[in-house]
């Protein structure tokens, strides 16, 4: 696995709950390129539960859009924003977890509309949480003059 170049670090104003390294309580999440899939894995606290030592389902949805995003930013080579999300909540994920893993991947574009499939599964390879999210996808002049996109590239 190659790991993933944040290519909006350090820019002023970036404050991504999701990925954003200097965000006070945000997940800090890094990403990394495995053949067709964008992984990433998270560690999850007391924290973010919603009932007793249970990861909350919106905190799981957060984790899962933002693997999907990063999933256009390396493939795709621009950006996009979420237009719909279903999510699958398969099985409690308990906060005394030591490691989630989330992976993602395409499975269709249509022009500027992209599926893409996204999984969280707990420490033992168990898939809790499925979602698939449909992006819109920014044209590279736009995701360049919008959102500061230029490239995004892995650590040799």
């Amino acid at each position: 696995m190659k790991r993933i170049i944040n290519p909006w670090e350090g820019m002023p104003g970036y404050h991504c709950i999701g990925c954003s390294p200097d965000h006070p309580f945000g997940f800090h999440l890094h990403f990394y390129e495995d053949g067709e899939d964008i992984v990433s894995q998270w560690q999850p606290t007391p924290d973010y539960q919603g009932w007793l030592n249970t990861l909350h389902g919106g905190i799981q949805a957060l984790l899962l859009d933002e693997i999907c995003g990063w999933v256009v930013t390396r493939k795709l080579q621009t950006a996009g924003v979420t237009s719909r999300m279903e999510t699958k909540y398969k099985r409690p994920v308990s906060t005394a977890d030591s490691l989630l893993t989330l992976r993602a991947h395409i499975t269709e574009q249509k022009r500027n509309i992209v599926l893409i499939e996204a999984t969280l599964s707990d420490s033992t390879g168990t898939v809790c949480t499925e979602a698939t999210c449909t992006y819109f996808v920014f044209p590279k002049e736009k995701a360049e003059r919008e959102m500061h996109f230029k490239e995004c590239l892995t650590e040799e």
